[in-house]
């Protein structure tokens, strides 16, 4: 449920030695896949990532302020997915699923992702690299469910910074970049 994400802790990035590390082969749940592009009324591609421009953002059940707040976001730059649009509304989900109506002035096209939100609550990290190479150096270990900034995807590996870390990171195992996606800033 969405409500989880009410208070949703800050950046955690950990250097830990003697953690289990996640690796790309680790199942990632199955993502909307990039084939054929839709195209939404505001001529860009459905679905979509976009994330939260405000910390204080209203999902309603549909898209208008006639509609119930069906819940409240508190955390600014938490991915999302949009799925649809209407007028000045767009139908977003987040992370674990849970999907309603957001004003679109609440929303940003920068790019951000979670590390593997699937593994949240697992003793595990994730690596952050120097290089997209899996046996490039480590710059930090990273917990899943951490919020880090998309600076490019290649489609395979994402350039990112988390808590003023940056490095590279399997696009595989992060929530905010769809599979073989490219990504600019």
């Amino acid at each position: 449920m969405a409500g989880s994400f009410w208070r949703y802790p800050a950046v955690a990035v950990a250097v830990v030695l003697a953690a289990p590390v996640a690796h790309a082969e680790d199942a990632a749940p199955d993502r909307q896949p990039t084939g054929s592009i839709q195209r939404g009324p505001s001529g860009l591609p459905l679905p979509r990532f976009v994330s939260l421009k405000s910390g204080r953002v209203n999902v309603r059940t549909g898209p208008g302020i006639n509609y119930s707040v069906e819940w409240l976001y508190l955390k600014s730059g938490l991915p999302m997915e949009i799925l649809q649009e209407y007028d000045n509304w767009r139908r977003v989900r987040d992370s674990e699923g849970a999907e309603g109506w957001v004003n679109q002035s609440l929303l940003s096209g920068k790019r951000t992702a979670l590390v593997a939100p699937w593994q949240k609550g697992k003793d595990i990290h994730i690596n952050l690299l120097r290089d997209p190479d899996k046996n490039a150096p480590v710059v930090a270990m990273l917990e899943p469910g951490v919020i880090g900034k998309i600076k490019s995807c290649n489609g395979k590996w994402c350039e990112a910074t988390f808590d003023g870390h940056t490095g590279w990171i399997s696009q595989v195992l992060i929530w905010g970049a769809y599979p073989d996606e490219q990504v600019s800033e």
